[in-house]
């Protein structure tokens, strides 16, 4: 009794059994409701900010151009337009010139794009061996990346150029003819692939390793003990475990052939870059966008264009989705 009254006066008396929270049960359930729904809502608050910013400068200007597209308005009076509805998309589509750009783009597209990826892949799939110096082949392959399109384009350029080009000398020695590159189409559009093939193989080689990597060991033993050879493995482990990025950098190749604009400019050498060659020869849709707007003044001819390159890449994503679905519905 002394005792406890000892430590009552000295403050050390036990307490007792804790209190119980307001609501008992009900108040831990609407508390540990309210902590889920902070988790699962904080991710979307961090992202929000980065979406209302990407509203601000993508969904206004991609506003803007769609309404100018519906006027005639000129580079040197941007503050006055006169309404004509859809005349620019109808006289667009009468254009030859525009049909021509399209299937520039469309043909330097497939020929830049099916080789780089091919040869990514093959990249990769050597890259991922345990090899000596992975590490420098590694950095090496993303130096072409690294470099400015300017300082690219200006190269090859020099190497395709039709008296004292490289590529002409190489041709020269084995008894070919030296070819007028910038002059004839076909040349033309190849020269310009082989600069977009240079700069992003190794890019696309990096992603294919990645995705590669990222492919569980057990499939690859598994298929070993099957008697599956390398190359089975390559198209029956590899290839299928990295569908997704596969697809992912054929969509990335068509939007950067729709926008190809630096690699015809500067390899046309002077004014000729802008239209893509005397015989628009190798002029893409970016490159008339630019001769409609910065040369010929006509902004809304210009963003009759860009609207154009937008619907196109809508289609080219919506026919995709389309085949992926159907392939995924067949047994």
């Amino acid at each position: 009794m002394a005792t406890s009254t000892t430590n009552a006066l000295a403050g050390e008396e036990r307490a007792g059994p804790p209190a119980k929270s307001p609501g008992g049960k009900t108040g831990r359930k609407r508390s540990a409701l309210l902590h889920r729904i902070d988790l699962k809502g904080a991710p979307y608050a961090f992202v929000a900010p980065f979406f209302v910013v990407f509203a601000a400068f993508s969904f206004y200007p991609l506003i803007y151009t769609a309404w100018i597209s519906l006027h005639h308005v000129e580079l040197a009076t941007l503050d006055s337009m006169q309404w004509v509805g859809f005349d620019n998309y109808v006289d667009l589509f009468k254009d030859s010139r525009f049909w021509n750009a399209l299937e520039n783009t469309i043909t330097i597209g497939v020929i830049s794009t099916v080789p780089q990826l091919l040869m990514a892949l093959g990249m990769a799939h050597l890259l991922n061996y345990r090899m000596r110096a992975s590490l420098f082949f590694r950095v090496a392959s993303l130096v072409p990346y690294a470099t400015s399109v300017g300082a690219a384009a200006l190269v090859f350029t020099m190497l395709f150029e039709r008296d004292f080009g490289m590529i002409n000398w190489v041709l020269g020695s084995v008894g070919i003819d030296p070819l007028d590159w910038e002059a004839n189409k076909w040349p033309a559009q190849a020269a310009i692939s082989s600069i977009v093939i240079w700069r992003w193989t190794g890019y696309n080689a990096l992603l294919y390793l990645a995705a590669m990597q990222a492919i569980p060991a057990e499939r690859y033993e598994a298929a070993s003990i099957d008697g599956a050879s390398r190359w089975k493995q390559f198209t029956h482990v590899t290839v299928p475990g990295i569908r997704s990025t596969i697809v992912f950098t054929i969509v990335l190749s068509t939007i950067g052939a729709t926008q190809l604009f630096g690699e015809p400019l500067i390899f046309g050498q002077g004014p000729n870059g802008v239209t893509g060659g005397a015989d628009n020869q190798y002029q893409t849709l970016g490159l008339l966008l630019y001769e409609e707007g910065w040369k010929n003044y006509q902004m809304g001819r210009a963003a009759t264009v860009a609207w154009a390159m937008f619907l196109l890449l809508i289609i080219v994503f919506v026919a995709q989705r389309l085949i992926s679905r159907l392939r995924s519905r067949k047994p």
